[in-house]
């Protein structure tokens, strides 16, 4: 384990994390939502620290990336945990448990980014589960691999606050950020966050590095045309140039009860985002 950043102690030996939105008050011996950070007598500790349940070399264009360094690969890395509640999470086998997972330092998993520069390799993905719970050993690996000329890039849910945000954007190169849906309420009942706090990071990330946009379309909850069509008005106030990925939902985890998206649908949303963005892509068909 490794102390954590971005908390303050308070009373009776709980403390305060101020990562993400959720803004957990935890007590002694008690995790906050993300089940990653935990007190311990008194001080928060990152948990998966070194912690990789995943690594793969991966094309760039599944992060999803379609217009970050096309036609490369890049070695991805994931650990467990996850500050979003998504009931129809795909990689939930991380992402909502405690699986076991491989010790590895920052300085080996730049060791191995370099020796697979001779098979395409453009950097360090930080994805499966969510980056920023992930937050201090991405930091720390991002810095180095930076030195090493290494992209840096976030797959990530946003729900990140400002002030870590702010501290490690300067070293990352690309991200691709999940706008689960563009209704609040659908983040509340589905995800068990906020929406704001993510169009925030959209926003603010947008100049700051490559950003793509990926949404899941899910059958009766996501998919009504007018959500589409306001989700890309909003990112091309933003930038047209912003790609937005729309992506085929299949039952999964805890959403098992409703059918795929069905291509026509998908089709539909795409014919209608391209109304507003310069790019538009479908994933997952």
């Amino acid at each position: 384990m490794k102390e954590a950043k971005y908390y303050e102690k308070i009373n009776n030996k709980k403390v305060y994390c101020m990562l993400c939105p959720h803004n957990c008050t935890i007590g002694p011996g008690a995790s906050g939502k993300c089940r990653v950070r935990k007190n311990v007598d008194g001080r928060l500790y990152s948990i998966n620290y070194g912690k990789v349940t995943s690594l793969s070399l991966d094309p760039i264009e599944k992060k999803p990336l379609n217009r970050f360094k096309p036609g490369s690969k890049i070695l991805s890395a994931g650990t467990f945990g996850c500050n979003l509640k998504c009931s129809f999470c795909q990689n939930w086998t991380i992402a909502q448990k405690l699986p076991d997972a491989m010790d590895v330092k920052p300085g080996h998993l730049l060791q191995k980014a370099l020796e697979l520069k001779d098979r395409g390799n453009e950097g360090i993905a930080y994805t499966y589960n969510e980056p920023f719970i992930w937050y201090e050993f991405v930091y720390d690996a991002c810095i180095e691999s930076n030195k090493e000329g290494l992209a840096n890039v976030l797959v990530t849910n946003g729900f990140v606050s400002p002030e870590p945000l702010l501290d490690i954007i300067p070293y990352v190169d690309g991200m691709n950020i999940d706008v689960k849906a563009f209704t609040p309420m659908f983040y509340k009942d589905i995800c068990g966050a906020a929406l704001e706090p993510v169009k925030k990071t959209v926003e603010f990330c947008a100049d700051k590095c490559h950003v793509e946009v990926t949404t899941l379309v899910i059958p009766n909850l996501n998919d009504d045309m007018h959500e589409i069509e306001c989700l890309a008005k909003w990112l091309s106030s933003i930038s047209k140039k912003i790609p937005l990925h729309l992506t085929r939902f299949f039952p999964n985890y805890k959403m098992t009860d409703k059918q795929k998206t069905p291509y026509e649908t998908l089709i539909r949303a795409r014919e209608t985002a391209l109304k507003y963005l310069d790019y538009v892509y479908l994933g997952n068909v």
